[in-house]
């Protein structure tokens, strides 16, 4: 696993890449709640993700929440079939997954 940050001009995006599971949550939790503290715009490329389950699912949902906190959007770009595959075997909304709402089960963050 390992995170790093994507840029695209001017935007700036969280990349992570490998595992976001069960088994490494616990590293992986400061950090992506700092990213989101930090960017006026937070963003997660999750584009090189081989395996995602309910624990990184249940940790983008913490740092959607603590967006909403601090008055801003996060956005997932880039997410790869492992995730998507978990949005929507489980129908959870979350807004960026690939810029397409309708195939992927994903919709707007609240």
């Amino acid at each position: 696993m390992s995170i790093g940050e994507a840029r695209q001009g001017q935007a700036v995006a969280l990349a992570v890449e490998g595992e976001l599971t069960i088994y490494r949550a616990a590293e992986l939790k400061d950090a992506l709640l700092d990213a989101v503290r930090q960017h006026a715009a937070p963003a997660f490329d999750l584009s090189a993700v081989s395996e995602f389950d309910s624990a990184g699912l249940q940790l983008l949902l913490v740092a959607r929440q603590e967006a909403a906190r601090l008055g801003k959007t996060l956005r997932v770009q880039g997410a790869g079939s492992a995730v998507r595959d978990v949005f929507a075997l489980l129908g959870v909304p979350f807004d960026g997954i690939d810029g397409n709402t309708a195939n992927t089960g994903a919709g707007e963050a609240a």
